[in-house]
């Protein structure tokens, strides 16, 4: 979302590490879940015009979209009973990335320092 719409104080950050991934030759991947925070977020913001260029950013910037199962959905929400710090939508990034292998995340979003086996690359 740092990528896209109005300069934020983490806008460099995140094209740094975008870069850094790139020609580090990364693999990058998302969940669907985060095609639908950008639905729900500029919706929720009258923003519906920025709607397509940050999906095309996001589109073009991974390797693999990961799905949602109901499986992500129940592991999601243990991690959520066990970790009350943690919000529902960090949960079930974590719930994914857990079934996927996944052990590195690109965020800002300290919540998922809670998580044992999960790097925050920021």
């Amino acid at each position: 979302m740092y990528l896209v719409g109005s300069a934020h104080a983490h806008t460099a950050d995140a094209q740094r590490l975008l870069e850094r991934a790139v020609s580090d030759g990364d693999k990058r991947v998302t969940s669907a879940d985060v095609f639908q925070e950008i639905l729900h977020r500029y919706t929720a913001i009258g923003r519906r015009d920025a709607i397509q260029p940050a999906w095309d950013v996001l589109a073009a910037m991974v390797d693999e979209v990961f799905p949602i199962e109901l499986t992500d959905t129940d592991r999601a929400r243990a991690i959520v009973l066990e970790r009350p710090m943690l919000s529902a939508r960090d949960a079930l990034h974590a719930a994914v990335m857990q079934r996927h292998g996944v052990s590195r995340i690109m965020s800002f979003d300290a919540g998922f320092d809670v998580l044992p086996g999960l790097a925050r690359v920021h």
